[in-house]
Protein backbone atom coordinates (compact mmCIF):
# COMPACT_ATOMS: atom_id res chain seq x y z
CA UNK A 1 0.00 0.00 0.00
CA UNK A 2 1.11 3.56 -0.76
CA UNK A 3 0.32 6.53 1.48
CA UNK A 4 0.97 10.04 0.18
CA UNK A 5 1.14 12.69 2.89
CA UNK A 6 0.46 16.33 2.05
CA UNK A 7 1.71 18.58 4.89
CA UNK A 8 -0.31 21.81 5.01
CA UNK A 9 -0.36 25.04 6.98
CA UNK A 10 -2.87 27.73 6.00
CA UNK A 11 -3.40 26.36 2.48
CA UNK A 12 -7.07 27.31 2.04
CA UNK A 13 -6.52 28.90 -1.39
CA UNK A 14 -4.98 25.88 -3.13
CA UNK A 15 -5.78 22.86 -0.96
CA UNK A 16 -9.04 21.74 -2.62
CA UNK A 17 -7.65 21.88 -6.17
CA UNK A 18 -4.37 20.20 -5.21
CA UNK A 19 -5.93 17.28 -3.35
CA UNK A 20 -8.44 16.67 -6.14
CA UNK A 21 -5.63 16.72 -8.71
CA UNK A 22 -3.58 14.26 -6.65
CA UNK A 23 -6.65 12.06 -6.12
CA UNK A 24 -7.40 11.91 -9.86
CA UNK A 25 -3.79 11.06 -10.62
CA UNK A 26 -3.59 8.22 -8.10
CA UNK A 27 -6.97 6.86 -9.18
CA UNK A 28 -5.90 6.69 -12.82
CA UNK A 29 -2.34 5.49 -12.21
CA UNK A 30 -2.39 2.95 -9.36
CA UNK A 31 -4.35 -0.27 -9.20
CA UNK A 32 -2.83 -1.13 -5.83
CA UNK A 33 -4.32 0.35 -2.63
CA UNK A 34 -3.33 3.92 -1.83
CA UNK A 35 -4.28 6.70 0.55
CA UNK A 36 -3.87 10.47 0.78
CA UNK A 37 -3.29 12.00 4.21
CA UNK A 38 -3.72 15.73 4.70
CA UNK A 39 -1.37 16.50 7.62
CA UNK A 40 -2.52 19.87 8.91
CA UNK A 41 0.04 21.44 11.24
CA UNK A 42 -1.80 24.12 13.22
CA UNK A 43 -3.58 25.94 10.39
CA UNK A 44 -5.66 28.93 11.53
CA UNK A 45 -7.53 29.64 8.28
CA UNK A 46 -10.18 27.49 6.57
CA UNK A 47 -7.80 24.61 5.92
CA UNK A 48 -9.42 22.34 8.60
CA UNK A 49 -12.89 22.86 7.12
CA UNK A 50 -11.75 22.17 3.56
CA UNK A 51 -9.76 19.13 4.69
CA UNK A 52 -12.74 17.66 6.54
CA UNK A 53 -14.91 18.18 3.45
CA UNK A 54 -12.36 16.45 1.22
CA UNK A 55 -12.17 13.54 3.66
CA UNK A 56 -15.93 13.09 3.58
CA UNK A 57 -16.35 13.35 -0.20
CA UNK A 58 -13.23 11.69 -1.67
CA UNK A 59 -12.61 7.99 -0.96
CA UNK A 60 -9.04 7.32 0.12
CA UNK A 61 -8.50 10.77 1.67
CA UNK A 62 -8.00 11.18 5.41
CA UNK A 63 -7.42 14.26 7.54
CA UNK A 64 -4.87 14.44 10.37
CA UNK A 65 -4.97 17.54 12.58
CA UNK A 66 -1.84 18.46 14.57
CA UNK A 67 -1.82 21.39 16.97
CA UNK A 68 1.96 21.89 16.74
CA UNK A 69 3.26 23.89 13.78
CA UNK A 70 6.06 22.44 11.68
CA UNK A 71 6.21 20.72 8.32
CA UNK A 72 8.78 18.23 9.58
CA UNK A 73 6.69 17.47 12.65
CA UNK A 74 3.64 16.81 10.47
CA UNK A 75 5.54 14.41 8.22
CA UNK A 76 7.17 12.59 11.10
CA UNK A 77 3.89 11.97 12.92
CA UNK A 78 1.97 11.01 9.78
CA UNK A 79 4.66 8.58 8.64
CA UNK A 80 5.06 6.98 12.06
CA UNK A 81 1.27 6.44 12.32
CA UNK A 82 1.00 4.95 8.84
CA UNK A 83 0.52 1.24 8.15
CA UNK A 84 1.42 1.55 4.44
CA UNK A 85 4.50 -0.25 3.13
CA UNK A 86 5.66 2.83 1.19
CA UNK A 87 5.30 6.38 2.51
CA UNK A 88 5.61 9.46 0.34
CA UNK A 89 4.96 13.17 0.55
CA UNK A 90 4.33 15.98 -1.89
CA UNK A 91 4.12 19.72 -1.29
CA UNK A 92 0.63 21.18 -1.15
CA UNK A 93 1.25 23.41 -4.17
CA UNK A 94 2.13 20.37 -6.34
CA UNK A 95 5.15 22.21 -7.75
CA UNK A 96 6.56 18.83 -8.80
CA UNK A 97 4.94 17.15 -11.78
CA UNK A 98 3.12 14.08 -10.44
CA UNK A 99 4.26 11.97 -13.38
CA UNK A 100 7.50 11.50 -11.45
CA UNK A 101 5.66 9.69 -8.64
CA UNK A 102 5.65 6.15 -10.17
CA UNK A 103 9.44 6.14 -10.78
CA UNK A 104 9.89 7.57 -7.27
CA UNK A 105 7.94 4.71 -5.71
CA UNK A 106 9.13 1.83 -7.93
CA UNK A 107 12.62 1.27 -6.41
CA UNK A 108 11.08 1.15 -2.93
CA UNK A 109 8.38 -1.39 -3.74
CA UNK A 110 10.95 -3.56 -5.52
CA UNK A 111 13.30 -3.42 -2.52
CA UNK A 112 16.10 -1.90 -4.57
CA UNK A 113 16.29 1.32 -2.53
CA UNK A 114 15.41 2.56 0.94
CA UNK A 115 14.68 6.25 0.34
CA UNK A 116 13.73 8.03 -2.89
CA UNK A 117 13.85 11.76 -3.58
CA UNK A 118 13.03 14.05 -6.46
CA UNK A 119 15.88 16.00 -8.02
CA UNK A 120 15.74 19.36 -9.73
CA UNK A 121 19.42 19.28 -10.67
CA UNK A 122 19.65 16.28 -12.97
CA UNK A 123 20.39 17.05 -16.60
CA UNK A 124 16.95 15.83 -17.64
CA UNK A 125 15.10 17.81 -14.93
CA UNK A 126 13.08 20.77 -16.16
CA UNK A 127 12.83 23.56 -13.61
CA UNK A 128 11.19 26.98 -13.70
CA UNK A 129 12.12 29.36 -10.88
CA UNK A 130 13.73 32.69 -10.16
CA UNK A 131 17.49 33.28 -9.87
CA UNK A 132 17.33 34.11 -6.14
CA UNK A 133 15.78 30.79 -5.15
CA UNK A 134 18.05 28.97 -7.58
CA UNK A 135 21.19 30.53 -6.09
CA UNK A 136 20.20 29.93 -2.47
CA UNK A 137 19.10 26.37 -3.15
CA UNK A 138 22.19 25.35 -5.09
CA UNK A 139 24.46 27.07 -2.61
CA UNK A 140 22.82 25.30 0.32
CA UNK A 141 23.05 21.87 -1.27
CA UNK A 142 26.68 22.39 -2.24
CA UNK A 143 27.49 23.44 1.34
CA UNK A 144 25.61 20.43 2.68
CA UNK A 145 27.59 18.05 0.49
CA UNK A 146 30.95 19.64 1.30
CA UNK A 147 30.48 19.94 5.06
CA UNK A 148 28.43 16.82 5.78
CA UNK A 149 30.21 14.51 3.36
CA UNK A 150 27.03 13.36 1.60
CA UNK A 151 26.35 12.70 -2.06
CA UNK A 152 22.64 13.40 -2.64
CA UNK A 153 22.11 16.64 -4.52
CA UNK A 154 18.66 17.92 -3.55
CA UNK A 155 17.81 17.86 0.12
CA UNK A 156 14.84 20.21 -0.05
CA UNK A 157 12.78 19.10 -3.03
CA UNK A 158 9.28 18.50 -1.62
CA UNK A 159 8.90 15.14 -3.29
CA UNK A 160 10.19 12.15 -1.32
CA UNK A 161 9.35 8.58 -0.36
CA UNK A 162 10.61 6.03 2.16
CA UNK A 163 9.91 2.43 3.10
CA UNK A 164 7.95 2.02 6.33
CA UNK A 165 10.58 -0.18 8.02
CA UNK A 166 13.26 2.39 7.27
CA UNK A 167 11.08 5.25 8.50
CA UNK A 168 10.33 3.60 11.82
CA UNK A 169 14.02 3.09 12.54
CA UNK A 170 15.38 6.41 11.30
CA UNK A 171 12.61 8.93 12.16
CA UNK A 172 12.97 8.68 15.97
CA UNK A 173 16.48 10.13 15.54
CA UNK A 174 15.33 13.10 13.45
CA UNK A 175 14.96 16.12 15.74
CA UNK A 176 14.10 19.02 13.44
CA UNK A 177 10.39 19.79 13.08
CA UNK A 178 10.70 22.43 10.33
CA UNK A 179 12.32 22.73 6.92
CA UNK A 180 15.61 21.07 7.90
CA UNK A 181 13.71 17.84 8.54
CA UNK A 182 14.40 16.55 5.01
CA UNK A 183 18.12 17.28 5.20
CA UNK A 184 18.50 15.64 8.61
CA UNK A 185 16.62 12.54 7.47
CA UNK A 186 18.76 12.17 4.36
CA UNK A 187 22.07 12.77 6.15
CA UNK A 188 21.27 10.09 8.73
CA UNK A 189 20.08 7.69 6.02
CA UNK A 190 23.19 8.08 3.88
CA UNK A 191 25.58 7.95 6.83
CA UNK A 192 23.87 4.72 7.90
CA UNK A 193 24.58 3.11 4.54
CA UNK A 194 21.04 3.25 3.17
CA UNK A 195 20.47 3.52 -0.57
CA UNK A 196 19.01 6.84 -1.72
CA UNK A 197 17.46 6.82 -5.18
CA UNK A 198 17.02 10.11 -7.03
CA UNK A 199 14.50 10.82 -9.77
CA UNK A 200 14.73 13.80 -12.17
CA UNK A 201 11.59 15.91 -11.90
CA UNK A 202 9.81 18.71 -13.68
CA UNK A 203 9.30 21.50 -11.17
CA UNK A 204 7.65 24.92 -11.35
CA UNK A 205 8.27 27.44 -8.58
CA UNK A 206 5.29 28.60 -6.56
CA UNK A 207 5.59 32.38 -6.82
CA UNK A 208 3.13 32.81 -3.94
CA UNK A 209 5.18 30.73 -1.50
CA UNK A 210 5.35 32.24 1.99
CA UNK A 211 8.64 30.55 2.88
CA UNK A 212 11.22 32.99 4.29
CA UNK A 213 14.32 31.92 2.36
CA UNK A 214 16.85 33.78 4.52
CA UNK A 215 15.40 32.58 7.83
CA UNK A 216 15.16 29.04 6.45
CA UNK A 217 18.80 29.17 5.34
CA UNK A 218 19.93 30.30 8.81
CA UNK A 219 17.94 27.52 10.48
CA UNK A 220 19.42 25.03 8.03
CA UNK A 221 22.95 26.14 8.96
CA UNK A 222 22.18 25.61 12.63
CA UNK A 223 20.76 22.21 11.80
CA UNK A 224 23.93 21.20 9.97
CA UNK A 225 26.08 22.13 12.97
CA UNK A 226 23.80 20.21 15.34
CA UNK A 227 23.62 17.07 13.21
CA UNK A 228 27.40 17.05 12.70
CA UNK A 229 27.87 17.29 16.46
CA UNK A 230 25.25 14.62 17.18
CA UNK A 231 26.81 12.17 14.73
CA UNK A 232 30.31 12.84 16.08
CA UNK A 233 29.20 12.38 19.70
CA UNK A 234 27.07 9.32 18.99
CA UNK A 235 23.69 10.84 19.86
CA UNK A 236 22.66 9.83 16.37
CA UNK A 237 23.75 6.15 16.33
CA UNK A 238 24.55 5.76 12.64
CA UNK A 239 26.64 2.66 13.35
CA UNK A 240 23.71 0.95 15.08
CA UNK A 241 21.35 1.94 12.26
CA UNK A 242 23.88 0.62 9.74
CA UNK A 243 24.08 -2.67 11.63
CA UNK A 244 20.29 -3.02 11.59
CA UNK A 245 19.40 -1.63 8.16
CA UNK A 246 22.50 -0.65 6.20
CA UNK A 247 23.22 -2.28 2.90
CA UNK A 248 26.36 -4.35 3.39
CA UNK A 249 28.87 -4.56 0.52
CA UNK A 250 28.37 -7.55 -1.75
CA UNK A 251 32.06 -8.29 -1.23
CA UNK A 252 34.23 -6.94 1.58
CA UNK A 253 36.59 -4.18 0.50
CA UNK A 254 40.02 -5.52 -0.31
CA UNK A 255 42.37 -4.20 2.36
CA UNK A 256 45.92 -3.61 1.09
CA UNK A 257 48.74 -5.48 2.80
CA UNK A 258 51.03 -3.61 5.18
CA UNK A 259 53.57 -3.12 2.40
CA UNK A 260 50.81 -1.97 0.08
CA UNK A 261 49.57 0.50 2.67
CA UNK A 262 53.09 1.89 3.10
CA UNK A 263 53.50 2.37 -0.66
CA UNK A 264 50.11 4.01 -1.04
CA UNK A 265 50.70 6.20 2.00
CA UNK A 266 54.04 7.36 0.59
CA UNK A 267 52.42 8.07 -2.78
CA UNK A 268 49.68 10.16 -1.15
CA UNK A 269 52.31 11.79 1.06
CA UNK A 270 54.42 12.69 -1.97
CA UNK A 271 51.54 14.49 -3.64
CA UNK A 272 50.62 16.12 -0.32
CA UNK A 273 54.18 17.36 0.15
CA UNK A 274 54.26 18.87 -3.33
CA UNK A 275 50.88 20.51 -2.76
CA UNK A 276 52.07 21.79 0.62
CA UNK A 277 55.23 23.27 -0.87
CA UNK A 278 53.32 25.02 -3.64
CA UNK A 279 50.73 26.40 -1.21
CA UNK A 280 53.40 27.57 1.23
CA UNK A 281 55.33 29.47 -1.45
CA UNK A 282 52.13 31.14 -2.63
CA UNK A 283 51.01 32.08 0.86
CA UNK A 284 54.47 33.14 2.05
CA UNK A 285 54.47 35.90 -0.56
CA UNK A 286 51.92 37.81 1.49
CA UNK A 287 51.63 36.17 4.93
CA UNK A 288 53.91 35.51 7.88
CA UNK A 289 55.85 32.20 7.76
CA UNK A 290 54.00 30.63 10.71
CA UNK A 291 50.57 31.50 9.30
CA UNK A 292 51.58 30.34 5.83
CA UNK A 293 52.77 27.05 7.28
CA UNK A 294 49.54 26.57 9.28
CA UNK A 295 47.21 27.27 6.37
CA UNK A 296 49.17 25.19 3.86
CA UNK A 297 49.36 22.29 6.29
CA UNK A 298 45.65 22.50 7.18
CA UNK A 299 44.46 22.41 3.57
CA UNK A 300 46.73 19.53 2.61
CA UNK A 301 45.93 17.66 5.85
CA UNK A 302 42.20 17.54 5.05
CA UNK A 303 42.87 16.33 1.52
CA UNK A 304 45.49 13.88 2.81
CA UNK A 305 43.04 12.32 5.29
CA UNK A 306 40.39 11.88 2.61
CA UNK A 307 42.88 10.31 0.17
CA UNK A 308 44.36 7.94 2.74
CA UNK A 309 40.90 6.97 3.95
CA UNK A 310 39.86 5.71 0.55
CA UNK A 311 43.10 4.85 -1.24
CA UNK A 312 45.48 3.65 1.49
CA UNK A 313 43.18 2.03 4.04
CA UNK A 314 40.22 1.11 1.77
CA UNK A 315 37.50 2.69 3.92
CA UNK A 316 34.38 3.29 1.83
CA UNK A 317 31.13 5.17 2.38
CA UNK A 318 30.14 7.92 4.78
CA UNK A 319 30.14 5.81 7.96
CA UNK A 320 32.66 7.23 10.44
CA UNK A 321 33.79 9.96 8.03
CA UNK A 322 33.27 12.83 10.48
CA UNK A 323 35.21 11.04 13.22
CA UNK A 324 37.99 10.16 10.80
CA UNK A 325 38.43 13.79 9.79
CA UNK A 326 38.36 14.97 13.41
CA UNK A 327 41.04 12.45 14.29
CA UNK A 328 42.93 13.45 11.16
CA UNK A 329 42.94 17.02 12.45
CA UNK A 330 44.52 15.78 15.68
CA UNK A 331 47.25 14.17 13.61
CA UNK A 332 47.51 17.46 11.73
CA UNK A 333 47.97 19.28 15.05
CA UNK A 334 50.88 17.05 15.98
CA UNK A 335 52.47 17.54 12.56
CA UNK A 336 51.95 21.29 12.81
CA UNK A 337 53.62 21.32 16.24
CA UNK A 338 56.59 19.48 14.77
CA UNK A 339 56.98 21.74 11.75
CA UNK A 340 56.37 24.89 13.78
CA UNK A 341 59.05 23.77 16.21
CA UNK A 342 61.46 23.29 13.32
CA UNK A 343 60.62 26.78 12.07
CA UNK A 344 61.20 28.29 15.51
CA UNK A 345 64.59 26.59 15.78
CA UNK A 346 65.54 27.90 12.33
CA UNK A 347 64.57 31.49 13.17
CA UNK A 348 66.36 31.37 16.49
CA UNK A 349 69.60 30.53 14.72
CA UNK A 350 69.06 32.41 11.45
CA UNK A 351 66.49 35.18 11.80
CA UNK A 352 66.91 36.34 8.19
CA UNK A 353 66.49 32.93 6.58
CA UNK A 354 64.94 33.10 3.10
CA UNK A 355 61.67 31.47 2.14
CA UNK A 356 63.62 28.81 0.26
CA UNK A 357 65.60 27.86 3.36
CA UNK A 358 62.41 27.85 5.39
CA UNK A 359 60.84 25.56 2.85
CA UNK A 360 63.77 23.12 3.01
CA UNK A 361 63.59 22.98 6.82
CA UNK A 362 59.82 22.57 6.81
CA UNK A 363 59.96 19.85 4.16
CA UNK A 364 62.49 17.96 6.26
CA UNK A 365 60.24 18.31 9.29
CA UNK A 366 57.29 17.03 7.26
CA UNK A 367 59.26 14.00 6.18
CA UNK A 368 60.22 13.36 9.80
CA UNK A 369 56.53 13.43 10.74
CA UNK A 370 55.61 10.90 8.03
CA UNK A 371 56.34 7.81 10.14
CA UNK A 372 54.33 9.21 13.04
CA UNK A 373 51.43 10.11 10.74
CA UNK A 374 51.31 6.66 9.13
CA UNK A 375 51.36 4.93 12.52
CA UNK A 376 48.53 7.06 13.90
CA UNK A 377 46.41 6.69 10.78
CA UNK A 378 46.85 2.93 10.65
CA UNK A 379 46.48 2.09 14.34
CA UNK A 380 44.11 4.82 15.47
CA UNK A 381 42.23 6.76 12.79
CA UNK A 382 41.53 3.94 10.33
CA UNK A 383 42.08 0.95 12.62
CA UNK A 384 40.22 -2.24 11.70
CA UNK A 385 38.54 -4.60 14.16
CA UNK A 386 41.63 -6.79 13.98
CA UNK A 387 43.75 -3.81 15.04
CA UNK A 388 41.65 -2.64 17.99
CA UNK A 389 38.76 -3.96 20.02
CA UNK A 390 36.69 -0.77 19.79
CA UNK A 391 36.54 -0.68 16.02
CA UNK A 392 33.16 -0.81 14.37
CA UNK A 393 32.73 2.57 12.77
CA UNK A 394 35.32 1.63 10.16
CA UNK A 395 33.63 -1.29 8.53
CA UNK A 396 33.07 -0.54 4.86
CA UNK A 397 29.65 0.78 3.96
CA UNK A 398 28.20 1.30 0.55
CA UNK A 399 25.96 4.23 -0.12
CA UNK A 400 24.44 4.96 -3.46
CA UNK A 401 22.92 8.39 -3.78
CA UNK A 402 21.37 9.82 -6.89
CA UNK A 403 20.93 13.48 -7.51
CA UNK A 404 18.13 15.91 -6.76
CA UNK A 405 19.24 19.50 -6.46
CA UNK A 406 17.26 22.55 -5.53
Amino acid sequence: MLEVVVPVHNEQDTLDASIRTLHRFLSSTYSEPWMITIADNASVDSTPVISAMLQSTLPGVQYLRLEKKGRGHALKIAWLLSQAEVLAYVDADLSTDLRALPPLIAPLTSGHSDVAIGTRHARSSRVVRGPKREFISRGYNMLLRRTMGVEFTDAQCGFKAIRRDIARTVLPHVVDSGWFFDSELLVIAERAGLRIHEVPVDWVDDTHSSVNLILTAVEDMRGMVRVSRDIATGRIPVTAIYTELGRKPLLPAEIPSFAGQVMRFLLVGGFSTLAYALLYLILAAGLAPQLSNFLALLVTAVANTAANRRFTFAVRGGLGRTRHHLQGLVVFGLAWALTSGALLVLHSSAADASATVELVVLTAANLAATAMRFTLLRLWVFARPADRTTAGDNQPATTTAASCGP
